[in-house]
């Protein structure tokens, strides 16, 4: 007779860590934080993000890997053969958190999960391990905690009086695009619905939230994210649902993931999508949030692509201010923000010193943390062009 041998804590997180590499939460800093080199069962269930408030060692893993959805590029998708289907009772993944975190090894959490007898069912372990977090354990840290399709208002609510950051995971740019990754998942109903509710409920309650968590005066933040590329979806289409995200919902920020083909699955012969392409997408997201720009601005060809050879900005200033440069010296934020090498912060710092007296030349934007060989053909001191600018074309 077979003796058949239960993982326990160390391999459950080992193998659940490994699988929850598909989401993200924050932008990778490091895959091997100094706290994991010498813990090798942790290596892809603690990764470093970086956070708005500085990097962050977190533990990343899933309440189980049994699922019941047959999304064509995930590697735990239902009736894949080689996945072992572990999870995590709440009491368990508690109590296996608290030491990590009470060693020092990770500072936060961030839990998704396969799904297992609908959204509703599938939230129910994952809340009550952290709701095990916050009460028995009088933990007070960074949580992010994914909602599952399909989960209940009730459960959003409470997801939101426990978490820091939730996740809606929309996968596709649109309906059509989602029928095509994860044909059983709903878009506008499930996901789209979801995120309204988030929306709701952090406006209905305020800086009323739950005291335990890291910042209880501050609403949670929302997050979602794309999986770029086997859809056939064109940049256009996810920047247009990001846009439309980030001014109804108040999304906080959406991650593009670049597909990699998974073997077994219905999509292991569709190509990955090449690193430049989420790195262009991020780019152009970064100017929507941050720089003032409309969606109407982006570079697109065509077939709604971003070029591939150049910055999204940096394009667009070829285009508009190559022959129309940007007085420094009495330039808004606004136009300031559209030259290539002026961010938030260095046009802030641009504006205070103006009030000083007049910029004269590029070593000046330099000094104020702008990038003077990138602004210096589309721009002009009192009128007059850098002469560093010729160069910046050959």
């Amino acid at each position: 007779m077979r003796t058949i041998v239960k993982p326990d804590a160390r391999q459950k997180i080992k193998l659940l860590g490994h699988l929850a590499g598909l989401d993200c939460d924050g932008d990778p800093a490091s895959k091997t934080p100094r706290q994991q080199q010498k813990r090798d069962f942790l290596k892809e269930a603690v990764v470093q993000v970086q956070r708005p408030d500085g990097p962050m060692v977190v533990l990343r893993t899933l309440q189980t890997s049994a699922c019941e959805q047959n999304c064509f590029y995930c590697p735990f998708r239902a009736g894949r053969s080689g996945i072992p289907r572990v999870g995590f009772g709440p009491d368990e993944l508690a109590r296996e958190f608290d030491r990590m975190q009470q060693a020092g090894v990770v500072k936060g959490l961030f839990l998704s999960s396969g799904s297992v007898g609908g959204g509703a069912r599938s939230m129910d372990p994952m809340l009550a391990s952290v709701e095990l977090l916050r009460r028995k354990y009088a933990y007070r840290g960074y949580v992010h905690l994914k909602i599952m399709p399909g989960a209940e208002r009730a459960q959003v609510e409470q997801a939101l009086s426990l978490a820091d950051r939730v996740s809606v995971n929309l996968e596709g740019a649109n309906a059509k695009r989602l029928a095509s990754l994860a044909p059983r998942k709903d878009f506008e109903g499930e996901l789209l619905g979801a995120m309204r509710w988030v929306r709701e409920i952090a406006q209905a309650q305020g800086s009323s939230f739950d005291r335990l968590r890291t910042h209880p005066a501050k609403a949670p933040s929302l997050v979602t994210q794309f999986v770029v590329g086997p859809a056939g979806e064109s940049d256009r289409e996810l920047l247009t649902t990001a846009e439309r995200l980030y001014r109804g919902v108040k999304l906080a920020r959406a991650y593009y993931s670049g597909f990699n083909p998974v073997p077994d699955t219905p999509l292991a012969n569709a190509a990955p999508t090449p690193a430049v392409r989420e790195h262009r997408l991020y780019q152009a997201d970064w100017l929507l949030r941050f720089y003032g720009f409309a969606l109407g601005d982006l570079p697109f060809d065509r077939s709604g692509a971003l070029p591939s050879d150049v910055d999204p900005k940096l394009a667009w200033a070829r285009q508009h201010l190559a022959g129309r440069p940007v007085e420094v010296n009495r330039a808004s934020r606004r136009e300031l923000l559209r030259v290539p090498g002026i961010g938030p912060r260095s046009a802030d710092a641009i504006l205070g010193a103006r009030r000083q007296g007049h910029l004269r030349e590029l070593g000046d934007l330099r000094a104020l943390g702008a990038v003077a060989s990138r602004a210096a053909p589309f721009v002009l001191f009192d009128g007059r062009r850098p002469p560093q600018q010729l160069g910046f074309w050959s």
